[in-house]
């Protein structure tokens, strides 16, 4: 964190659905420019406390603040892309532009067509793109609202190796040249070590850790074993004791 105050302070995020508690207070930092990977499980809770944290849903409990005009700038990422399967790449993002207020849609949309490279995708309808192509305009969709910050859950989860190549190459180049923040959900350990500083692991809806790859094999595997080993096991061990 550069200034020492965070781009985001979720504190004590709770969410319930009657008697099942999904989140229980969750605390979270996000700072300008930082990569987090939220590792964990199937119902851990990633999906929830993202969507809470994209404004998209309330929390029961618990407060979620955004610093400064970062409030209005949250790019969210689903799972399942977020666009019209019936509207062109290029007529889905004039769309959006013109959804976050943008004085000139159809520029927004040249300029996201040619930044995820779809020009050439930019008039067939979004139903008629591959999967890695999809992923990218709803990547692109997210940006229409010039986010200070990404939030993404589990980007990559059904593509292939040069698409996931592909993706976390451009988030990498947006977070670097445009020093956007990048929280992003993922059951992999490895894809969270490879693309994140830091790893927020959520295990029955609460943060069991918070910190480097290296700290977390510390403190819960081996550390004379391989680095992906020792994270893996790290990973378990810390999953699995709060099972």
């Amino acid at each position: 964190m550069s200034d020492g105050e965070p781009l985001l302070a979720a504190r004590g995020v709770t969410k319930r659905y009657r008697r099942l508690t999904v989140l229980q207070g969750v605390d979270l930092d996000l700072a300008a420019g930082e990569a987090v990977a939220l590792l964990g499980p199937n119902g851990a809770g990633k999906t929830t406390l993202l969507s809470i944290l994209a404004g998209v849903g309330p929390p029961t409990a618990g407060t979620v603040s955004w610093r400064g005009p970062a409030r209005a700038r949250v790019g969210w990422v689903p799972q399942r892309p977020a666009l019209y399967q019936r509207l062109t790449a290029r007529e889905n993002l004039r769309l959006f532009g013109a959804l976050e207020g943008a004085e000139d849609p159809a520029a927004v949309a040249e300029r996201l067509l040619e930044r995820a490279d779809l020009v050439r995708f930019a008039d067939r309808p979004a139903a008629a793109l591959s999967t890695g192509t999809m992923q990218r305009l709803n990547l692109a969709i997210a940006l229409a609202g010039e986010p200070v910050a990404l939030l993404l859950d589990e980007p990559s989860g059904t593509l292939d190796p040069v698409q996931r190549h592909r993706l976390w190459s451009w988030l990498e180049e947006l977070r670097e040249a445009d020093r956007l923040a990048v929280l992003f959900s993922t059951q992999s350990v490895e894809e969270a070590a490879r693309h994140a500083r830091r790893l927020v692991v959520l295990a029955g809806g609460a943060v069991v850790f918070d910190g480097s790859v290296a700290e977390m094999v510390a403190a819960h595997a081996d550390a004379g074993a391989p680095t992906a080993e020792a994270a893996e096991a790290a990973f378990l061990n810390l999953v699995g004791a709060s099972a």
